[in-house]
């Protein structure tokens, strides 16, 4: 409800609030590692930067190709299955840190490499201390030197990583929020799709009310609420439907859309040929091998990189990567 400037109240058109996938503070309302207890809290949210990674499927699949093409590229080691390889490489994309755990078996020689959640596991106070916090009632302190962190490293803080795409995140809830108002506009309704007007003065009122009772009962939800309107001997135009700012409103979650997805795909540097997206230009974007192997050049082999410190660790090369390339059928 809202009062103009001549005192008469208008009625403001609603259909609620959108239900955002992230509810209470911002996941980037502290840049600093805290300690309350044996532990030091990250940065940022992990739980927000968890449910982030749903809100857009151009962020989803950008972190997901990454972590595609390192999980190809690995080379199998006894000690080190696919499960936990893959978890711990999107850990470490989707916080900027993943932690390895070192099990060894009665004789002292490395017998597996488990993947512990990054979302859940801590930093300690004292240097080299890891806990596990799955939640504020449960805690687990993983024996000494057998935990390891590879962090993405962070201007604010030395405690924790943080993932590169921080940037992009405003991008991705943005286009959730465009895509959930979507979906309420279409769920709702309770907004006219026609107005059918009858002026024919020859037309039984009992065939206008069978009418009027079909197109009441046409209605359901999430369909439009069709308008009946019966009068006998009414001009052409004496009623008429205005739509407000509907042509508008379907360009604008057009251009939301589209910018919010380049502001994503920029965040995390993913050619839009590896992500499934079709061009809406008639020149396209080029060569996907091309991209495919520039992609691999400048920013996966520096993550495998990365990867391969935790070698230095283990005391063993368990980390070991094939050539990216792209096979073609002769």
């Amino acid at each position: 409800m809202s009062e103009t400037t001549t005192g008469k109240k208008m009625e403001a058109f609603t259909f609620g609030d959108p239900e955002p996938i992230l509810d209470g503070p911002g996941i980037m309302d502290y840049l600093e590692a805290w300690s309350f207890r044996e532990w030091y809290e990250p940065p940022v949210s992990f739980e927000g930067l968890a449910k982030s990674m749903r809100a857009n499927p151009h962020h989803s699949s950008a972190l997901l190709v990454k972590r595609n093409i390192l999980l190809n590229t690995l080379e199998t080691h006894p000690a080190l299955s696919r499960q936990d390889a893959s978890r711990l490489f999107l850990d470490y994309l989707v916080f900027g840190n993943c932690y390895p755990e070192r099990v060894l078996d009665r004789g002292g020689r490395l017998a597996r490499v488990r993947a512990s959640p990054a979302k859940y596991t801590r930093r300690g106070r004292a240097p080299g201390e890891f806990w596990f916090v799955p939640n504020l009632f449960e805690e687990h302190q993983f024996d000494p030197d057998t935990v390891f962190q590879l962090m993405e490293p962070d201007i604010n803080q030395e405690i924790y990583g943080l993932p590169e795409y921080l940037s992009g995140l405003q991008a991705a809830w943005l286009s959730e929020s465009a895509t959930l108002f979507r979906r309420k506009y279409y769920k709702n309704g309770s907004h006219a799709g026609f107005i059918l007007y009858l002026n024919d003065e020859s037309v039984e009122q009992e065939d206008v009310d069978s009418l009027r009772t079909a197109l009441k009962d046409s209605k359901g939800p999430g369909n439009f609420k069709n308008l009946f309107m019966h009068a006998p001997g009414g001009k052409k135009d004496g009623i008429q439907l205005i739509p407000v700012s509907e042509v508008a409103a379907k360009d604008e979650f057009f251009n939301i859309k589209t910018v919010a997805r380049d502001d994503v795909l920029a965040a995390h540097r993913v050619p839009p040929q590896l992500m499934g997206i079709v061009p809406t230009n008639t020149a396209g974007f080029g060569s996907a091998e091309t991209a495919a192997q520039v992609f691999a050049t400048n920013e996966i082999e520096p993550i495998q990189t990365r990867v391969t410190e935790i070698n230095d660790w283990l005391g063993e090369e368990v980390f070991r990567w094939r050539p990216y390339t792209i096979s073609r059928e002769q």
